[in-house]
């Protein structure tokens, strides 16, 4: 080796040593609005990146209805089922079905939720919803256990389905095939489970959990499951292997930290949290979300959205998209629109 090739060889050895020790970071690029009427959120890929599915409540509607979009904005139409509420759509492998959560089983009318006696105060209602598979033609009622079977997403390569129950009493994730047979319950910690996706490998799974540890705090949550709703009770993301063992945690901040989805690489998990938006007025965390991207490795955490609004629900498609819902450019202060961007990476 000449003293010019052993220059080089040197200098290739140390840009492969720097490149190591470096770490990704991540920005949103390239925001566009695709919805502009009515309280919108949850938005899914198909399988090309080419459409959209999300939930609307608009038209003077008094639940949740689906609605399909481009990517590029165009072609907005209903979903062709519209009995009773709607939630958690999700495209199947190849788009060969559509998988999601409605009360049509229990017939056209929106169904009546609790009312929380402050009405000041945030919950998610437990509606009474069934998972369906709908081909183009035909819905088939997956689930049928009475309370709340929801959240449904898919396995990258085998035809399954993870997704949140109440079935045995508490919030738990299971996993179904697309049939709805072979059930298999993944968690079982007293407490709340939920919003599961698989790694691009599907080996493993993230969520989102919240596990009272006092008996206030047990009370609170038997109050929740009692009533049908969620508190907004401080929730952290969780990690582990595909049958729920192994569990790491993520977070931990007092904050509420939801909405958990894998970046393509399958080394980073984005997610929405409050953890910067600390109120000593309220001695509590406040309503501003934003996003957030973590390694499941080192814990590294960079901020994605930096406003003073909601922000939730990303996905990035494994092409870089990145659609998420928000209540920037909102009509009125609780409209939530629904937005997509590019995801940027670079090396620190």
């Amino acid at each position: 080796m000449n003293n010019q090739n052993f220059v080089i060889w040197i200098f290739s050895i140390f840009l492969i040593i720097v490149s190591c020790n470096q770490s990704p970071s991540f920005s949103i690029t390239d925001i566009k609005q695709l919805s502009f009427e009515g309280d919108n959120g949850e938005a899914y890929f198909n399988h090309d990146n080419s459409k959209l599915i999300f939930q609307s409540k608009r038209e003077d509607s008094e639940c949740d209805k689906l609605y399909l979009i481009d990517t590029n904005g165009e072609s907005l139409i209903p979903f062709s089922l519209t009995d009773g509420a709607f939630t958690c759509a999700y495209y199947s492998l190849n788009d060969t079905y559509i998988f999601f959560s409605s009360t049509m089983q229990d017939g056209p009318e929106c169904p009546e939720i609790y009312q929380h006696p402050n009405p000041r105060k945030y919950i998610w209602p437990l509606r009474n919803y069934e998972i369906f598979r709908w081909d183009g033609s035909e819905a088939v009622q997956l689930t049928d256990y009475p309370g709340y079977n929801a959240e449904a997403t898919i396995h990258p390569t085998e035809e399954k389905i993870i997704f949140t129950s109440l079935r045995d009493g508490d919030i738990d994730l299971y996993e179904m095939d697309y049939n709805g047979e072979n059930l298999k319950r993944i968690t079982t910690e007293f407490g709340y489970d939920g919003g599961a996706f698989y790694s691009p490998n599907g080996d493993n799974i993230v969520w989102r959990a919240w596990y009272p540890q006092t008996d206030e705090e047990r009370e609170q949550w038997s109050t929740n499951l009692t009533n049908l709703y969620i508190d907004a009770v401080p929730l952290d993301i969780y990690v582990a292997k595909r049958d729920g063992s192994d569990r790491k945690r993520l977070t931990d901040n007092g904050a509420t930290n939801w909405a958990p989805s894998w970046h393509p690489d399958g080394e980073h998990i984005v997610f929405s949290s409050n953890m910067d938006d600390w109120r000593d007025d309220y001695n509590a965390f406040g309503s501003n979300f934003e996003l957030y991207i973590i390694n499941v490795h080192t814990s590294k955490l960079t901020r994605l959205t930096n406003n003073d609004t909601f922000d939730s629900f990303p996905v990035i498609s494994e092409g870089g998209k990145i659609v998420f819902s928000s209540n920037r450019n909102a009509k009125n202060p609780r409209q939530t629109n629904i937005f997509i961007g590019k995801i940027d990476t670079f090396l620190d």
